[in-house]
């Protein structure tokens, strides 16, 4: 197979800098060729769309920037809100037009979920049916045997709407070292995919310098590129689903095997 060179511009994936969970989940969903497949017969029936943590499919085409997958089920950072049934006197009123950020409304086949975008930060909403502009509202929490964890979770949401009272610096902090893991994971499975030499991959990551210097059969670069390049397919391969807190797929003997160097 030809090898393709649509992954070698590094700046095309510096918006993967700033996806959280749920938009990583996506990047790496995308790129699994049986995902893709379903999407091009437009297998559209739920149980399809559920096999992949979806409630419906979204197309991959679209990277995390321009898709809004809806996951099924919701993980604890989607804040759910309904009509409050008996809202004090001073009881805030739901404002759409006052929520920050760039708006995307989606219909995920049972409600609305509003998704928006602002200064490095992204939140979503689920509104109930119902719910209109002008109402008291409430926050909804799921129960569980730890509802702790989930009412944490629901706090570090609306924690972003607060920083909105905040001046945005001009200059943001430096990339974490978890983020652009992800940028070099992203880039080195699009070049496996490509059907890309591990010896390629890496002087398109790190430069022809370190290819001359550092690249040897047992060499430290050589093993840090095919650590990439596993990690980008196990995470493609399901492990995209522990970053927006779905559950793991039940896996057999197989699985297992598949494990082993």
């Amino acid at each position: 197979m030809a090898e393709s060179d649509h992954w070698h511009p590094g700046a095309a994936y510096l918006y993967v800098l700033h996806l959280d969970g749920p938009a990583l989940a996506w990047e790496y969903l995308r790129r699994h060729p049986g995902y893709r497949r379903d999407w091009q017969r437009r297998r559209r029936h739920p149980a399809t769309a559920q096999r992949w943590g979806l409630r419906l499919l979204e197309n991959p085409v679209l990277d995390a920037r321009d898709a809004h997958p809806a996951w099924f089920p919701d993980h604890d950072g989607v804040v759910q809100v309904y009509p409050d049934a008996d809202p004090p006197p001073d009881a805030q009123r739901f404002a759409f037009w006052r929520i920050p950020g760039r708006k995307h409304l989606i219909h995920d086949g049972r409600r609305l979920v509003l998704a928006t975008h602002w200064a490095g930060y992204c939140i979503r909403l689920a509104l109930a049916p119902g719910l209109e502009d002008g109402m008291a509202y409430a926050y909804a929490v799921r129960a569980a045997p730890d509802p702790c964890a989930r009412c944490r979770a629901l706090v570090g949401e609306l924690d972003k709407l607060m920083v909105v009272t905040v001046p945005v610096a001009l200059a943001g902090p430096r990339p974490s070292t978890t983020a652009l893991l992800e940028l070099h994971t992203l880039q080195a499975l699009d070049g496996a995919l490509a059907g890309a030499s591990l010896r390629t991959v890496a002087q398109v990551l790190f430069g022809a310098g370190a290819i001359r210097h550092d690249w040897h059969a047992d060499g430290a670069l050589r093993a840090r590129v095919r650590r990439l390049v596993r990690r980008g397919q196990t995470l493609m391969c399901g492990g995209y689903r522990r970053l927006v807190q779905l559950p793991a797929l039940e896996q057999g003997r197989s699985a297992a095997r598949a494990k082993r160097p």
